[in-house]
């Protein structure tokens, strides 16, 4: 499907190597003029603000910082559900039109992709959220969300200290289903109770990764009926964030800033910088120059970054928060930048409303009593986050 005279001009390029090595080189002119961008999106691009935005912001920085022209070289295939035959349509559209790799933003895409990589060798495709790749033109890629979520959850534990409500409301895509979803509302609470050990933290699942309507209602429900304070979220758009405004509380939201949806509400947002990875993806793609060694290019199968990378970050905090948290915030980001503790430990981080962090060896322990990590212990498997984690820790209870 691809073009073979324009393989044999890349590989005279790269002067025939017979395999890629890194290289933090710029990517050569030709390669940069011929190289094509596919990308498949669950929600619309013309979206605002949350997971796909995100997604998309992230893409349209990369090539942009890298030469690419977005209008001519960058094909876009939207609002594809997780439905096996629509995700291969959009690949046969996007390989139509001569793209050199596929990015597939979301988890249920996985199997539809993985087929696609074995039908069309000479394109790569580019995995988000999932856990499958080949040692050639297939790989995934995530990054330790639940630093940043963390982060957001001390703001949102300072706060609920400065408002007196130790109710925290949280909608959620999925609950323990998913070791995507776990990781992240037990990353977030991790970091309410480090602020606030009164804190308790109420999920409320939508079963789907998008649904605008039961992402409003659900939030509502935890204002209303759990007497919720702030309102967190694992969803794609900033609705629940939009409701925190309109019942008076405070929210911290996801994928993006929603400060601008919820001005009087929001306080932060774990968000992405996908720009980070895939400008990595794009270069790697073209120094390599052919499909098959770009799993060897990247060095890893799986793409897994997080602060230290700047490939997760929590958004600018804005006047809502509690005096002190960025101190507190900052000091919780150089620890974990720094490798000298990290969030699913068996090491407390006790902070004060004078944004004071101190640790305290204490066992990680599940909401049925479990003991996950003893005190003092090192933190859990990355294949357990990213996995398998299946529980929700001590203070978080389903709504």
């Amino acid at each position: 499907m691809k073009k073979f005279i324009s393989i044999l001009l890349v590989a005279v390029m790269v002067l025939g190597l017979a395999a890629c090595g890194a290289s933090t080189d710029e990517p050569k002119t030709d390669s940069k003029a011929d190289f094509k961008v596919g990308a498949i999106y669950i929600n619309s691009k013309n979206d605002t603000a949350g997971y796909t935005f995100a997604h998309h912001n992230g893409i349209v920085t990369a090539m942009k910082a890298m030469g690419l022209d977005v209008d001519s070289q960058l094909f876009i295939v939207d609002e594809v559900p997780e439905d096996k035959e629509q995700v291969l349509a959009a690949v046969d559209t996007l390989v139509g039109n001569d793209v050199d790799i596929i990015f597939g933003i979301s988890f249920g895409y996985i199997d539809a992709l993985e087929e696609a990589a074995k039908e069309y060798p000479e394109v790569i495709f580019s995995h988000a959220t999932g856990y499958k790749s080949n040692d050639t033109n297939f790989n995934n890629y995530f990054g330790r969300a639940y630093q940043a979520r963390y982060l957001a959850g001390i703001a949102a534990g300072l706060k609920s200290l400065e408002t007196g409500n130790n109710n925290v409301g949280y909608v959620a895509a999925y609950g323990t289903e998913y070791a995507e979803t776990a990781s992240g509302i037990n990353g977030f609470a991790l970091g309410v109770m480090a602020a606030n050990p009164d804190a308790k933290i109420y999920v409320k699942k939508l079963g789907a990764w998008a649904d605008e309507v039961n992402e409003a209602a659900f939030a509502k429900e935890l204002i209303e009926s759990y007497k919720c304070g702030i309102i967190s979220q694992h969803c794609d758009s900033a609705q629940p964030q939009i409701a925190a405004e309109k019942a008076g509380v405070f929210g911290c939201g996801y994928n993006s800033d929603m400060t601008t949806d919820a001005p009087k509400a929001h306080l932060t947002a774990a968000i992405w910088n996908w720009d980070v990875y895939y400008g990595t993806a794009m270069k790697a793609a073209m120094d390599c120059g052919t499909a098959d060694k770009f799993v060897s290019q990247m060095g890893t199968p799986a793409y897994y970054g997080g602060l230290k990378e700047k490939f997760v970050d929590i958004s600018p905090l804005t006047e809502n928060c509690a005096p002190n948290t960025a101190k507190a915030i900052d000091a919780v980001r150089k620890l974990i930048v720094d490798g000298e503790w990290d969030v699913f430990t068996g090491v407390k981080l006790n902070i004060a409303a004078d944004g004071t962090v101190t640790k305290t060896d204490a066992a990680l322990v599940d909401n049925q009593g479990n003991e996950i990590v003893a005190a003092g212990g090192a933190s859990v498997a990355d294949g357990v986050i990213t996995g398998t984690m299946n529980y929700f820790v001590a203070g978080v209870e389903l709504a």
